[in-house]
């Protein structure tokens, strides 16, 4: 019998650059070596209390929710957003499972198959397979390292654009970067947006995590583009729930909300146990996010120090999130992470990095960086990029 032929997105679908080398690992594990993890955004902070006790009191019958998500949690989300300055009501925000189902909804609300989705790379990599899903094209404008990513010029986006363009994705703050957009550069892409009569999709779940003064501008804060902006939410990273699966995708546009209730009913409904437990973490006091940004911040810190310190590796201060692209003084990173975990050993453990290319669309780019992902305890921390560095030493020896 013959293999039955896939869809043509298996040829379209990239593998993810953050999990694909899981085999490796897990080989390493089973042979008794420890690995430590700065391949994945999973943060080792504890989970507020009030969002745990929340699953202890879950209702008898666990029933089928509303599609657009529990009323009493958009209401919620509602007097937090305020406190960002996004003044929005329940009925512009649309709960979804997790993050990543809300970008699939808002892809596939402003972009038809063939149409093109321009974002400043690097990027998430599951941006890529969400476009997919979305029959759409990503057209790429480049960000680089000698300046710490920060948004390409408004130029350079005019110089992408054709007659499918659609939309921008940006992320701010940045995984994999850590760049934050400053309100500037936001109200002139806003500008450039409306000229061009394009959407934006802001993925701004990592909006807590910032280390200087001012706090990241929402795109939907910016006046006057209320009917082009979408806003994409999550609890997975500001409580440490990055398993509870709860996201929100937030608009002002009519249209957009009424084809994202298409879809939504489509599915039924978020999850409903985890809708209660988000709503219950928003009661956190601040104090606990001020604890956990305040850790962050020393991780980010012993991070670029320690790596700063390796001959031949580049890396820039990040200025949010919790991630950070290094430079490497090797040909392929790829190679290189699959030999630590492979090959190489130090007291009986290694490291596990995340490879930059998949990162990027334009081909060739990020082939000698990685993603690193400062979520483990300094002490870890500090050991897992020992690693990298002996490795990187051991390395370069073997190939001369």
């Amino acid at each position: 019998m013959g293999t039955l032929p896939l869809s043509n997105r298996n040829n379209q679908m990239q593998e993810s650059s953050i999990r694909k080398l899981a085999p490796y690992a897990d080989a390493a594990k089973a042979a008794g070596v420890a690995v430590y993890h700065l391949n994945i955004g999973q943060p080792d902070i504890k989970t507020p209390d009030a969002m745990v006790k929340a699953y202890t009191e879950a209702p008898d019958i666990i029933a089928y929710g509303p599609s657009p998500g529990v009323e009493s949690y958009r209401r919620k989300l509602v007097d937090y957003y305020r406190t960002i300055g996004v003044h929005v009501g329940a009925d512009d925000i649309f709960v979804t499972t997790g993050g990543s189902e809300a970008l699939i909804f808002a892809m596939m609300a402003v972009l038809s198959p063939g149409d093109e989705l321009i974002i400043a790379e690097p990027y998430y990599t599951n941006y890529n397979g969400f476009a997919v899903m979305a029959g759409a094209s990503i057209v790429p404008v480049t960000a680089t390292i000698d300046d710490g990513f920060r948004l390409p010029s408004i130029e350079a986006f005019e110089a992408v654009i054709t007659e499918r363009s659609r939309a921008i994705l940006i992320t701010s703050p940045g995984n994999p970067t850590g760049a934050i957009f400053t309100r500037p550069q936001l109200e002139q892409l806003a500008a450039f947006a409306k000229r061009h009569n394009l959407f934006v999709l802001s993925d701004e779940v990592y909006r807590d995590f910032f280390y200087g003064e001012e706090k990241p501008a929402s795109i939907l804060s910016i006046p006057g583009l209320e009917e082009h902006a979408i806003m994409i939410d999550s609890v997975s990273k500001r409580f440490s729930a990055c398993g509870a699966r709860i996201g929100a995708l937030v608009t002002k546009n009519p249209d957009i909300y009424s084809l994202v209730m298409k879809f939504g009913q489509a599915r039924l409904c978020p999850p409903a146990v985890e809708q209660i437990a988000a709503e219950r973490a928003l009661d956190t006091p601040p104090e606990y996010l001020r604890d956990v940004v305040a850790e962050y911040k020393l991780r980010r810190d012993l991070a670029v120090e320690a790596l700063s310190k390796i001959d031949g590796v580049v890396v820039k201060k990040p200025e949010g999130a919790f991630y950070l692209i290094a430079q490497l003084p090797v040909e392929d990173a790829e190679a290189f992470a699959m030999w630590l975990l492979r090959d190489f050993r130090l007291n009986g453990a290694t490291t596990m990095v995340a490879p930059a290319a998949g990162f990027y669309a334009s081909p060739g780019l990020g082939k000698n960086q990685i993603r690193i992902a400062y979520v483990l305890n300094r002490e870890a921390l500090a050991n897992a990029i020992h690693i990298i560095d002996e490795g990187l030493k051991e390395y370069r020896r073997l190939k001369g």
